[in-house]
């Protein structure tokens, strides 16, 4: 890790999408002193964001928890690779479009990957949504539904269904 004050590891990765934007995140969070991890496709290649969301999350996963470290990830409107990365067991990627979203997806998600819609966002918007986001810090008061996540993740949920929605199935 760098010898930069508040330094942190970041893992960004973009389908065909989001290549764009990806570099300007990555130079973005250069610039500010953290040691930045890239994934994704060069230009011309074409990319499932599958890959990506994998590749970004399981490194996110990897990092040991006191390293803090993040994930961001872009493609064309940011669903995609939200929607793969949220596969991945301990990992909790959140959508943004706006300041409210980046902060809150930090503060009571703790939100350790970011997904960016690069088709949906201007550069400079985008960038900003990154620092919202970086700036936010995680409120431990939301920890008891964070827990309730983890436990919906947890084996022992597959193939349960409530009593009540077993019947509204019957119906």
């Amino acid at each position: 890790m760098s010898g930069h004050p508040g330094a942190r590891a970041f893992f960004v990765g973009s389908d065909h999408a989001g290549i764009s934007l990806r570099r300007a995140v990555v130079a973005h969070l250069e610039a500010a002193g953290h040691v930045v991890g890239e994934f994704g496709p060069g230009d011309g290649e074409r990319s499932d964001y599958p890959d990506a969301a994998r590749e970004v999350a399981l490194a996110v996963r990897r990092a040991a928890p006191a390293d803090r470290a993040g994930g961001i990830l872009i493609c064309g409107t940011g669903i995609g690779m939200s929607i793969a990365a949220n596969k991945v067991t301990g990992i909790r990627a959140a959508l943004v479009h706006d300041p409210v979203t980046a902060r809150l997806a930090a503060e009571h998600n703790d939100a350790r990957v970011l997904c960016l819609g690069a088709r949906l966002l201007a550069e400079d918007y985008a960038l900003g949504l990154v620092d919202v986001w970086l700036a936010a810090s995680f409120e431990t008061r939301h920890q008891g539904r964070l827990d309730k996540v983890a436990d919906l993740e947890s084996a022992a949920h597959i193939g349960d269904i409530s009593r009540s929605g077993a019947e509204l199935i019957e119906r």
